[in-house]
């Protein structure tokens, strides 16, 4: 796998994992009524979840210039 690949990945996973802590802290603060908190992490949470995604999408196109990369030098 290419470094590159290998480092969207690794920053797919951190934006994944800061998203789910946002996740936590908007289901405390709804459970304790503090809606306004609530949605602010809910939207935070959306947003490191988008950013991932993005990420996610790099490496796949990283392995797929690796791979061609690969099948040229076979030919």
């Amino acid at each position: 796998m290419s470094k590159k690949a290998a480092e969207h990945h690794h920053k797919a996973a951190e934006h994944h994992e800061h998203a789910a802590r946002h996740h936590k802290e908007a289901a405390k603060h709804h459970e304790s009524g503090k809606h306004e908190m609530a949605a602010h992490h809910a939207h935070l949470a959306r947003g490191h979840h988008e950013h991932a995604m993005h990420h996610a999408a790099e490496a796949a196109k990283a392995h797929i210039e690796d791979h061609g990369k690969a099948i040229a030098a076979q030919a």
